[in-house]
C-alpha cells in the first residue's frame, strides 16, 4: 500500500515506495542501531508527502520506520519551526522579523501580507491557498528584509515588491527566488561617488 488511505475510520499515512527507498538510503548514513539520528530528514520527507504538514498519522509512520517512540518524534517536530503540525496553504509565507529585517522594513512587508490576504500570523486565508507566519531569523540578514515562500527565499523586499509577489502567487506565477532589487547574490549595492569641489565628480 502506498500514499494516504483510510484505516479504522481515520486518515492513515504510509510512505510511498519512492520515499521508502529514500529512507533506506538516509538510514544507511548512520551506524547500525542509530537510525533515530535520521529523524529530521525523514520528518521532512513525511511533511512533503503529506501536503507540507505533519499529521499524527505521519508522525507515527516516522516513529515506526525509525523504531522510535512517537512522543520522541513529536518532540522533535514541535521544536523545529520548519515542521508544520497543522495544515498550511499552497503558499506558505514566512516573514522574518529579526533585527536586521526589522530595521530594513519587515513591518511593512508583514502589513502588506496581512492587508492583501486578510490574514494575520499563523493564519490561513479563507481560500486555503495562503498561510502567513512571522518567524525569527531566516539567515539572509545581508539581503534583508526577506521572506521565505515554501522552499525559496525572496530578498531585498519592499512593501511594493511584496505586493507584486502576492499578485504573482495569486496567478501561480512566482518569479525566480533571490533578490527582488536585482542584486547579484549578496554583492554590495554600489554607492555613488562623492562630488569634488566645484561640482566636478572625483
Amino acid at each position: 500500500m502506498t500514499g494516504n488511505g483510510k484505516a479504522n475510520g481515520a486518515r492513515a499515512f504510509v510512505f510511498t515506495e519512492a520515499n521508502q527507498k529514500r529512507i533506506k538510503g538516509i538510514i544507511a548514513n548512520y551506524p547500525s542501531g542509530r537510525q533515530a539520528s535520521a529523524v529530521l530528514p525523514v520528518l521532512d520527507l513525511a511533511q512533503r508527502q503529506n501536503g507540507n504538514w505533519l499529521s499524527q498519522a505521519a508522525i507515527e509512520a516516522v516513529a515506526e520506520v525509525l523504531a522510535m517512540p512517537a512522543m520522541r518524534v513529536l518532540e522533535v517536530a514541535s521544536f523545529y519551526s520548519m515542521f508544520n503540525l497543522k495544515p498550511v496553504g499552497k503558499y506558505f509565507i514566512q516573514c522574518c522579523r529579526t533585527t536586521p529585517c526589522w530595521l530594513m522594513g519587515s513591518d511593512d512587508l508583514a502589513a502588506t501580507i496581512k492587508t492583501r490576504l486578510g490574514i494575520s500570523t499563523g493564519e490561513t486565508s479563507d481560500c486555503g491557498r495562503f498561510t502567513m507566519l512571522e518567524v525569527e531569523c531566516l539567515g539572509a540578514c545581508v539581503n534583508a528584509p526577506v521572506v521565505q515562500i515554501n522552499d525559496n527565499y525572496y530578498e531585498d523586499l519592499t512593501a511594493h515588491s511584496m505586493a507584486q509577489l502576492i499578485d504573482a502567487m495569486q496567478g501561480d506565477a512566482l518569479p525566480p527566488p533571490g533578490s527582488m532589487a536585482g542584486r547579484q547574490a549578496s554583492k554590495p549595492v554600489a554607492a555613488s561617488k562623492p562630488k569634488a569641489k566645484g561640482g566636478v565628480r572625483a
